[in-house]
């Protein structure tokens, strides 16, 4: 089969390479599915560089979300059949002709899915739906501030607090991504490289944000502390900034608000009833239309590393697939 292999660790994504490798078989309780799309997380490209919180030694195949259809099974599974449309979530592998997952961390497709749109749920929608249900608690009315709004897991994030009934402030760092974000269904938005803590001000009376979901770091966690309202909460989801920044704890201390990290794969670990509870609600919502991912793109497999590109330069809004050819 058809496999993105990391050969080497590299800040430039240069140690990728696309490759025939052999087709895996899969164990007990676990099921070989055919790749039909496959998501593009920023965590992938941290993988690869070696800045993410998973380390790998390579050679490996990066690739979290995945879509397609069941190709093997493994010895007792049950509950799944042959060509079964599913979808799934690995901690790596995903972005090849085929994968392996265990038989417990796949569900069948949403037929209002595509299988692009089933591919860039989970990792998004779940990362989202544990900042702002699991740790921040965000309750109908609050205002929701999401930076790094027009990516995969902002989009998601603006998503969630509208289905949570929270009034969403979107931000983004480009002007040309307001309007589409406010069609997705922020009732306002925020340039975030022109200053955001007075206009946040302005919009919520002069309290500030109740929640604020924070993918980037950098100045915009600098600027947040700012315009967070008393008792609020601060998500910490992400650096892609580049730059992890420092709380001045005298702020945290007059303002009386909570710092949260967020970490979704981790906390269905530490928990894992909730984890699975988590995983099922999001995938309700998916299946009663409450919440609905936007695709930016679709790229065949073999232009992956053009795909990381495109993520890397802030060129998305929403999520990035990746199609096998085989």
């Amino acid at each position: 089969m058809k496999a993105l292999i990391c050969e080497r660790l590299s800040e430039d994504l240069s140690g990728l390479a696309f490759k025939d490798v052999p087709k895996p078989e899969p164990g007990p309780s676990q099921i070989r599915v055919k790749v039909k799309a496959a998501s593009v997380n920023y965590p992938d490209i941290l993988l690869c560089q070696g800045k993410y919180q998973l380390k790998l030694t390579p050679p490996f195949i990066p690739g979290i979300d995945i879509a397609g259809h069941v190709d093997a099974l493994g010895e007792g599974v049950t509950g799944f059949t042959q060509d079964q449309a599913v979808i799934g979530g690995v901690r790596y592998g995903g972005f090849a002709d085929y994968v392996i997952v265990d038989a417990g961390a796949l569900q069948p497709k949403p037929e209002t899915f595509s299988f692009a749109e089933a591919a860039a749920y989970q990792t998004a929608y779940l990362t989202a739906y544990v900042a702002l249900v699991r740790r921040a608690n965000l309750q109908p009315g609050e205002v929701l501030l999401v930076h790094g709004a027009s990516g995969g897991v902002g989009m998601a994030a603006v998503d969630v607090g509208k289905a949570l009934g929270a009034t969403v402030i979107a931000s983004s760092a480009d002007d040309r991504k307001l309007d589409a974000l406010i069609l997705y269904g922020a009732d306002y938005v925020v340039n975030s490289s022109q200053g955001f803590k007075d206009k946040v001000k302005a919009l919520t009376g002069g309290r500030g944000a109740d929640v604020i979901f924070d993918p980037v770091g950098g100045d915009i966690f600098d600027e947040s502390v700012r315009c967070i309202a008393f008792e609020g909460r601060l998500c910490v989801i992400g650096f892609a900034s580049g730059r992890i920044a420092q709380l001045p704890t005298n702020l945290a201390l007059i303002k009386g608000f909570s710092l949260m990290g967020v970490r979704a794969g981790e906390y269905g670990r530490q928990f894992p009833d909730r984890g699975r509870e988590n995983i099922a609600t999001i995938w309700q919502w998916a299946r009663e239309g409450r919440t609905h991912p936007r695709i930016h793109a679709e790229y065949p497999l073999e232009a992956a590393q053009h795909a990381f590109q495109a993520l890397i330069d802030r060129q998305v809004l929403g999520k990035i697939i990746l199609r096998p050819s085989g």
